[in-house]
């Protein structure tokens, strides 16, 4: 680690010493313009060189980072201004070396570039302010990538918490499903019904589904209709001559996947709540599905006095369904006097 960090200093400072070299070699090309005298104009290159060097530093490494991308405008535009009044003044002493020392006070041996304090201070200048916008791009790119990684630690922070909460609604679903099945179970076990090692079966299979196929993020849609179709049997095997179910579904694609569990708690909300009247508890399902889109209506017999929408099973499931499909989907709960209804409208990615 060490050794990659002392290379690295090595590789920056190599880079500079290139592009400082660049600078000078530029210098001279650009003071050497009509003029034959070289030693002149590689002399005052030089003597231009760490005026031009402090001048860039100072701006790149104090400057900008410190309060420029700080946004501390008023302290960069004071310390800019002392930067530019002693660079300036370096900049004036620069032109009085050529004429003094390079030139022994000859004008006209004085490279006519030289002469110029606008021209020569628009060259230490350009410098640095192509160094600093270099600067300041390298910066933002940077900004940007950390911008990026602390947008992705959010989000995978968020996607963390909600497989945290969509875990613990699954654990809340649970229990409350195998309660309400093992209560009828024990009823049969209790008449030795006939019905009871075929119940049985049927409960095996629903506690395979619960215990393996529930930590998946998806399985088939089929696949959850089998088994809604498994829980309305045990439930007929429980009500009897008391059930008037119809469940209804067309042709679907083995292709479509579907959050586990995600539409069996609607079923069972609707034995749970619902009321038997004159005899019979009437509960309708229609369950149809168009290319990605489910539409599944659940209806059954209640009373005012039920409280359905407040029960544990359909309050997991909306927040399931906000996790999971948020603005995918569309549920409306009515309820009457003799019935309560659910439609739900959901698209399946």
């Amino acid at each position: 680690m060490i050794t990659k960090l002392i290379l690295n200093k090595i590789g920056q400072v190599l880079l500079h010493c290139v592009f400082w070299c660049g600078v000078l070699l530029f210098y001279t090309y650009f003071f050497g313009f009509n003029s034959a005298d070289f030693n002149y104009v590689f002399s005052f290159s030089l003597f231009l060189m760490p005026i031009t060097i402090a001048t860039t530093y100072v701006s790149i490494y104090k400057l900008i980072p410190d309060y420029f991308v700080k946004k501390r405008y008023a302290l960069f535009s004071l310390y800019s201004l002392y930067t530019f009044i002693i660079s300036a003044y370096l900049i004036v002493v620069s032109v009085f070396y050529g004429l003094i020392y390079l030139s022994h006070f000859q004008l006209q041996n004085m490279a006519p570039i030289s002469k110029s304090l606008l021209l020569v201070a628009t060259a230490v200048y350009l410098v640095v302010i192509v160094v600093s916008a270099f600067k300041l791009l390298k910066l933002n790119v940077k900004h940007s990538e950390e911008t990026k990684k602390l947008e992705t630690k959010i989000l995978e922070t968020q996607l963390k918490f909600k497989e945290q909460e969509l875990n613990y609604l699954k654990m809340q679903i649970h229990p409350h499903f195998l309660f309400n099945t093992l209560n009828t179970l024990y009823g049969f076990a209790l008449k030795k019904a006939d019905e009871t090692p075929d119940m049985i079966l049927k409960l095996s299979n629903l506690l395979d589904y619960l215990l393996y196929q529930t930590d998946k993020p998806f399985v088939s849609l089929t696949e959850e209709i089998h088994h809604i179709q498994d829980y309305i049997a045990l439930e007929k095997m429980r009500f009897n001559n008391t059930l008037n179910i119809n469940f209804k579904t067309n042709t679907i694609s083995e292709e479509l996947k579907i959050a586990p569990m995600l539409l069996l708690p609607f079923i069972e909300n609707s034995f749970k709540h619902g009321v038997i009247k004159n005899g019979n508890l009437v509960i309708d399902i229609n369950l149809h599905c168009h290319k990605n889109q489910i539409n599944l209506h659940v209806k059954n017999t209640s009373s005012s006095s039920e409280t359905n929408t407040n029960g544990i099973g359909l309050e997991n499931i909306k927040k399931r369904l906000e996790l999971l499909y948020s603005n995918q989907y569309e549920l409306k709960i009515e309820q009457n006097e003799d019935f309560f209804k659910v439609n739900l409208k959901l698209k399946l990615n």
